[in-house]
């Protein structure tokens, strides 16, 4: 499979593209080239509303990859914080805390 055509992303291709490869086009090309592309919503704010779906969810592994991602579409290190401190009231203390935890890890590596 090649790169996608909208943007050149491979992250599904690079995790998953010789195992999955159905999997592997969804993401890079469905998800990440068609919906995180739509104009209705900034990439900025779609990146918030993944971070707090994850949260939400206890999806800390993906956390990992998004928190990164919403600073690189224009979240800040607060806005990520806040969102995460309102959130663990609506969805439990422990995904709070783990979700603040990636985003501590996320902080410290980048001061790295």
């Amino acid at each position: 499979m090649t790169d996608s055509p909208a943007t050149g992303w491979t992250g599904g291709q690079r995790a998953f593209g010789d195992f999955a490869p159905a999997l592997a086009h969804y993401t890079d090309q469905v998800l990440f080239d068609e919906v995180w592309e739509r104009p209705e919503l900034s990439k900025r704010d779609r990146s918030l509303i993944t971070i707090a779906a994850l949260t939400a969810g206890g999806n800390a592994d993906q956390l990992g990859f998004h928190i990164p991602f919403g600073i690189a579409n224009g979240l800040t290190q607060e806005e990520i914080v806040e969102a995460i401190t309102h959130l663990t009231f609506y969805t439990g203390w422990p995904k709070g805390f783990t979700a603040m935890g990636i985003a501590k890890s996320v902080a410290a590596a980048t001061e790295d």
